[in-house]
């Protein structure tokens, strides 16, 4: 099977990452050369809190299997509240994907500090091994 055709089965994965945490800690992944699936598609955003649910609502539409809102932990946001606005509009995006139809599994929030790589590549495996299985089911 060609490597093509592999990725193309694996689950498409958007993740909005924050710039000051989340982002670095992917390229610590990166650097560290720790591996985590391909398949994932980042948009680097200042802060979490500035990921708007049109945005997730979008990229469910252009045919994203699942999303990921990473951010700095709570309290080491460099915008001070912006991952608490960020918890917040997580709980009522949920309830919105379930309106729409949509797995509420198949969004995740997750907080990565930018010295976590390991913990990055962990999530984003986690993650498409839950989009597989839910694929699986469906």
């Amino acid at each position: 099977m060609s490597q093509k055709s592999t990725l193309s089965q694996e689950p498409r994965i958007v993740g909005f990452l924050c710039n000051w945490c989340s982002y670095a800690g992917a390229d610590m992944a990166g650097t560290s050369r720790i591996c985590y699936p391909a398949s994932i598609r980042i948009i680097r955003v200042p802060c979490s809190g500035r990921v708007d649910p049109i945005l997730v609502a979008k990229a469910f539409a252009m045919g994203a299997d699942g999303v990921l809102i990473s951010g700095c932990h709570p309290g080491d946001c460099h915008y001070v509240q912006g991952n608490y606005f960020t918890r917040r509009r997580f709980a009522v995006l949920r309830s919105l994907l379930d309106f729409l139809g949509i797995e509420k599994e198949r969004l995740r929030l997750e907080w990565v500090s930018s010295t976590e790589g390991q913990h990055f590549a962990q999530v984003v495996t986690d993650f498409r091994d839950q989009l597989v299985q839910l694929r699986g089911a469906g």
